[in-house]
């Protein structure tokens, strides 16, 4: 079958990978566990590394022989084992955008919160179509018009979810000054669209907007951009890390914890909301003059 060779999806993977700690936290072996659900044990083998499905009427068997009986544990593992295999909007864009880069659109779509510190760049989530063809552009400098085209429209799309109903994400950016003032040579609207998105979004529930003035002393932000990817329990928080090479995620309670303490310590360096928006107006009007 075709899809036999593709690599699975995320969420495949999110699901496997919290079955297999489950088991192991049970001290249970793979042997032990497949026999108790009647299955070879290459069966749950490859459930736990995200090469084949598990219907959702097998996972309260297989939790309850963990000794897992939270109902909203499993129901939240059913719910995902459902659509597991479930390949979101992004993979009709085929190889434009890189893996790192697909894995953060889905785990943005399937998340409760993001938090976001970004000292050289508007973040994704919040950048107009203008903005995001310059960046792109100058950033991924082997891809072709095309390419450049599809990714920021990828980029764009990416922005649905703020405003998704039902719940829509919730979204906290600090943003450095400095990258507000970028200035884009023959393409001088491009940045006073993107104030004017700012401004517009933050007025938003959902999404909070702080500046790092240019006045700021030393922060751990100065180590780099990262972004914090909060889930409804029972899933972990994600972080990413993005650079020239693309997204990459670290994971683990102990090293989120570090990132998580980091953050807090930005926002309390950086301006408040009502603050940063006067910032961000001030920034718009000297682009008009």
């Amino acid at each position: 079958m075709p899809n036999q060779r593709a690599k699975p999806t995320l969420r495949r993977r999110r699901l496997g990978g919290l079955l297999r700690d489950s088991r192991i936290k049970s001290g249970q072996t793979l042997e032990a566990a497949a026999a108790h659900m009647g299955w070879d044990h290459t069966k749950l083998s490859k459930i736990e590394h995200a090469r084949a499905h598990i219907a959702p009427r097998d996972i309260a068997p297989l939790m309850n022989g963990y000794g897992v009986t939270d109902e909203v544990v499993i129901s939240a593992l059913e719910a995902l084992a459902k659509d597991a295999g479930r390949r979101g909007w992004w993979a009709t864009y085929g190889d434009v955008a890189a893996s790192g880069y697909t894995d953060l659109i889905s785990l943005e779509a399937d998340a409760d919160s993001v938090r976001f510190y970004s000292p050289t760049l508007v973040p994704g989530l919040l950048q107009t179509g203008g903005y995001a063809r310059q960046i792109i552009a100058a950033t991924a400098v082997t891809r072709s018009t095309e390419e450049v085209e599809a990714l920021a429209s990828i980029r764009i799309a990416r922005q649905s979810v703020l405003s998704r109903l039902g719940k829509p994400l919730k979204l906290r950016v600090v943003i450095d000054e400095a990258a507000l003032r970028h200035k884009f040579p023959g393409a001088a609207d491009v940045m006073r669209e993107q104030m004017a998105r700012l401004l517009d979004v933050s007025a938003n529930p959902n999404v909070i907007i702080q500046i790092m003035p240019l006045g700021a002393g030393p922060h751990p932000g100065l180590a780099g951009m990262f972004g914090i990817v909060g889930f409804q329990y029972p899933w972990p928080t994600v972080v990413s890390l993005e650079s020239v090479r693309g997204s990459s995620f670290v994971e683990g309670t102990d090293d989120v914890a570090i990132f998580e303490d980091c953050f807090d310590r930005i926002t309390a360096a950086a301006l408040p909301v009502g603050e940063s928006r006067e910032v961000m107006k001030k920034i718009m009007e000297e682009m008009k003059t």
